[in-house]
């Protein structure tokens, strides 16, 4: 007893989402659809070196 009005509360919130038409940035939307370098993308700031972490011993299994 008492979802009655927790589910017409929901059912309410769905229907206004259902049927609202927000205004839409057209730009913004097309700018991210076409991948407008407008913001840049994400850069390791760590450029990984595998001479670092493996020094001579990966160089010498090969042998």
């Amino acid at each position: 007893m008492g979802r009655g009005r927790a589910k017409a509360k929901q059912t309410k919130v769905a229907r206004d989402l259902k049927y609202s038409s927000p205004n839409t940035d057209l730009t913004a939307l097309q700018r991210e659809l076409a991948g407008s370098p407008s913001e840049p993308g994400f850069v390791d700031p760590v450029e990984h070196d595998d001479d670092y972490y493996y020094g001579d011993d990966r160089a010498s299994s090969k042998r």
